[in-house]
């Protein structure tokens, strides 16, 4: 890495992105930005921040995840603030992106929301925008400034490399047929086998009725996605993988959101072991299936392109391993 300059550099954390942020800073041996955000009793927020920022180049850390309204207008307040001080340049790094799901019109009448979220960064100031496995890539072309697009891919693939033995025979299943991709590439990396659940709705009924594609047979089963939401779908996945005959099975997602019934049905899954990152703060959210969780960190990453950035180096050697990634 080159010399980090520590004068010119400003990385500030926002409420949901404060612990990534010092992570970041950590990582960079640069000191935290001094900023401080206060709620008032009507509700509204306002951002004060308390250094110099004249001709910097200044980062803002914030997952626009629960309360995502709440979350997402403190980015933009800071985003202004730090615009009307002058700031050189302004990154939102933002490493949860909420309203990702909302990406086209599902149905008519409906808003394309993650297309809004976009113009409302944009207008408010910031001049990039830095983020870890969208939902929907095409999210990066809602944006008239430059997006750096990470995969937390280099992550997961360092952590199971690491304990690759003791997985044994290994195969990476797609949990639909929209990731086999992803899937395919995590297969080539960890010399494993890929399997697909091929997931299918019943003309006008809720209920999908699924197929395994392969063989998971005394194998130990790997299913990783962008994120955890209510985990229905992945848990239900997990049933059919362990009927199936599979030896054991993981789960790793970049975002655990985890809303509704999630930890009630990740706690009575089959998951031997649920792998997440840290793209959203835990807050004590995670305690019920602490006993299986392993959260791997997405600072370093993060920090590494934060400094790429700031240089006007290249960060494609970022993606290396992550050929597969919904990019």
């Amino acid at each position: 890495m080159n010399r980090v300059d520590h004068d010119h550099l400003k990385i500030f954390g926002a409420r949901a992105g404060e612990n990534l942020a010092a992570r970041m800073s950590e990582y960079l041996s640069l000191p935290l930005g001094q900023a401080d955000t206060e709620l008032f009793p009507d509700g509204e927020l306002i951002v004060r921040v308390e250094e110099d920022v004249r001709g910097k180049d200044c980062f803002v850390v914030q997952s626009t995840s629960n309360p995502v309204n709440a979350n997402l207008m403190e980015l933009l307040i800071y985003i202004d603030c730090l615009r009307r001080a002058s700031a050189q340049r302004i990154t939102a790094v933002i490493p949860y992106f909420g309203y990702g799901r909302q990406d086209r019109k599902a149905s008519g009448r409906t808003p394309i929301t993650a297309k809004l979220v976009a113009n409302l960064i944009t207008a408010a100031g910031a001049d990039r925008v830095l983020c870890m496995d969208l939902h929907a890539a095409q999210i990066q072309g809602f944006f008239d400034i430059p997006v750096d697009h990470l995969s937390a891919m280099t992550v997961f693939c360092d952590y199971f490399t690491s304990i690759r033995d003791e997985l044994g025979d290994l195969v990476i299943v797609s949990p639909d047929v929209g990731n086999v991709k992803v899937a395919n590439a995590y297969a080539s990396y960890l010399d494993a086998d890929l399997a697909i659940i091929d997931k299918r709705r019943e003309s006008g009924m809720k209920v999908a009725s699924r197929n395994l594609i392969g063989s998971v047979k005394n194998q130990t089963v790997l299913m990783v996605d962008d994120m955890i939401s209510t985990a229905g779908t992945i848990c239900e996945a997990a049933n059919l993988l362990m009927n199936e005959g599979a030896k054991q099975i993981i789960a790793g997602a970049t975002h655990p959101v985890l809303v509704g019934l999630a930890m009630d049905r990740l706690q009575e899954s089959a998951f031997e072991r649920i792998v997440v990152t840290d793209t959203i703060p835990d807050n004590g959210r995670l305690d019920p299936i602490r006993d299986r969780l392993v959260k791997l960190s997405v600072a370093p990453l993060m920090g590494e392109a934060l400094h790429r950035i700031h240089h006007d180096m290249s960060i494609s050697a970022l993606f290396q391993r992550a050929t597969g990634t919904k990019r």
